[in-house]
């Protein structure tokens, strides 16, 4: 058994099922060594996509998804992904080939310090000098990515080292115990629960992973407090439910901001700064925090928290429940901020201006989208307004990058969550920027036999950027490009192609690509003038009394 033969064989352990990578000369040997293997091997078009359909994997089911790609150019491709997985929280380990030991103390072709290179992206990495120590080195990169907090780690393998002859045994898998809030936490924070006249939950992706929805929306609906989820918690109570107020995080004011203007107590639960700024909903540092998560709480001028409970979610949530009371206490203001929500809402559901206002788009998107199917969002203007009127009754079910906030990440993503979840629909939504930057991997995806939806907003140009130079300076530059015929570019590469050409198409469209047993792409004309209306009425915006 040589060294690669081997790290395979603790991959396997580990339950790995993909391995989304590219071939090259330096990992010639662990794919030789994959001959034979239960894990399946995709062979993707760019390293980039493999990194996010390792990163989405990773995400949606909790486990390490796998990437792999040659040294170089292959590993820099890598990076992107990898970064996008570490910020994000999500699970994933990076493989990377190398040149051999022989050669790393002089100039050398495609030769780059790959261990140094993925420090700066990475929870942990390092290189395999010794074949005996793939064992451990497996391990720990496994149990280091799937910790709390998850994130991207990354194993260098020499081209020599993995020829070499290699003894040992994958390790066993260790089951990593719950761990529970102190009492003195959980009182405290049941305190100033039962004495706060407004508080307000705030819930981040932590929830998700600690696969704490269940306990947050009774303890939610118990005590009558709202909730307000990040970009990247939709889902953790369901969007029908009287209590929750949808997504915070724009950039600009919205109906939800009335809510944190006048709390006088946020439960912060499953929150990671990175997921919105507190800088933005408390500049002055002077609302009450109670911080709820697995892990202490960063260090922010704004998030100073009167109360740190640190220990498994769905726990502290029911422990603290149990001794709060709030009776004596009407309902907080913020639960008056739902209609206003609603109504929003609900005033594009039979708008016919074309091209389609952003708000319809995603109002139709999700009258066709149950409960269970999923729609991954890529980065620009369509994100904003995707957060905004996306709304979700299931953890996991509408993914957005919001930590690192990558373009490109649509089309990847989608191929892994079909892959992990092949019965339920499946959507890309992407700008016609983001759907350039990696539609190369609709080729992939219909290789390997996975239908999904690839809806693009089609502006010709940075939308999101453009939004924010209007704000800034009252004009745009430099955003504009021209693009293929969508239509033929899908059906070029044996896809299903289609264009929506009136406000009424839509509908008829999702549905018809929903059920097709082919990757398909929908143009569609966007009008992001509603991006400078929103900002207007944000600057307007009067919180009742």
């Amino acid at each position: 058994m040589n060294t690669a033969e081997l790290l395979i064989q603790c991959l396997e352990n580990e339950g790995v099922e993909y391995i989304f990578g590219l071939p090259g000369e330096e990992n010639l040997h662990v794919l030789e060594a994959l001959q034979g293997s239960s894990i399946q091997f995709i062979t993707t078009r760019h390293e980039q996509g493999a990194a996010f359909m390792a990163d989405v994997y990773g995400r949606l089911t909790g486990k390490a998804g796998v990437c792999l790609s040659t040294l170089g150019p292959g590993a820099t491709n890598l990076m992107t992904g990898v970064a996008d997985a570490n910020l994000d929280g999500a699970p994933l380990v990076a493989i990377t080939g190398q040149v051999g030991t022989d050669r790393m103390h002089i100039e050398s072709h495609q030769y780059l310090d790959l261990v140094a290179m993925f420090n700066p992206v990475t929870k942990w990495n390092t290189q395999i000098v010794r074949p005996n120590n793939t064992p451990e080195i497996v391990r720990k990169a496994f149990k280091q990515s799937q910790s709390e907090k998850p994130g991207a780690v990354h194993i260098d393998l020499p081209e020599n080292i993995a020829a070499m002859a290699a003894e040992g045994k994958a390790l066993k898998r260790d089951n990593q115990e719950k761990t529970f809030a102190a009492y003195h936490g959980l009182n405290q924070a049941a305190t100033l629960i039962s004495q706060a006249v407004n508080p307000l939950i705030l819930v981040g992706n932590g929830a998700i992973r600690a696969n704490a929805s269940e306990a947050l929306t009774e303890f939610a609906t118990q005590l009558q407090i709202p909730v307000a989820n990040t970009f990247m918690g939709k889902g953790v109570i369901p969007y029908t439910h009287p209590l929750a107020l949808w997504t915070v995080g724009l950039q600009q004011r919205d109906l939800i901001s009335c809510g944190f203007d006048r709390t006088d107590l946020v439960i912060a639960v499953g929150y990671d700064l990175i997921e919105y700024s507190p800088k933005r909903w408390n500049a002055e540092g002077k609302i009450p925090i109670i911080h709820l998560g697995n892990n202490p709480a960063e260090i922010d001028s704004s998030y100073i928290p009167a109360v740190e409970v640190v220990g498994d979610i769905s726990d502290s949530l029911v422990e603290i429940l149990r001794r709060t009371d709030r009776s004596q206490k009407a309902k907080p203001y913020a639960t008056s901020l739902r209609p206003g929500l609603c109504a929003d809402y609900e005033q594009y559901a039979k708008d016919e201006e074309f091209p389609v206002k952003p708000q319809k788009i995603i109002y139709d998107l999700r009258s066709v989208m149950g409960d269970e199917d999923i729609v991954i969002s890529d980065v620009g203007a369509h994100k904003m307004w995707m957060a905004r009127h996306y709304h979700c009754s299931r953890p996991n079910t509408c993914i957005i990058s919001n930590g690192f906030a990558a373009m490109g990440i649509a089309i990847p993503g989608a191929l892994a969550a079909k892959l992990v979840y092949p019965d339920r629909k499946v959507v890309a939504v992407t700008g016609d920027g983001g759907f350039m930057m990696n539609s190369q991997e609709l080729e992939t995806a219909l290789r390997i036999g996975t239908a999904f939806v690839t809806l693009i907003f089609h502006d010709g140009g940075y939308g999101l950027i453009e939004w924010k130079q209007q704000n800034h300076f009252g004009h745009s530059s430099f955003i504009k490009f021209n693009n293929p015929d969508f239509v033929k570019f899908a059906e070029s590469m044996g896809l299903k192609g289609y264009r929506v050409e009136t406000t009424a198409d839509l509908i008829p469209i999702l549905q018809e690509a929903l059920a097709q047993d082919v990757p398909t792409v929908i143009d569609c004309p966007v009008d992001y003038r509603e991006n400078l209306m929103f900002t207007k009425k944000a600057g307007q915006l009067l919180c009742s009394t």
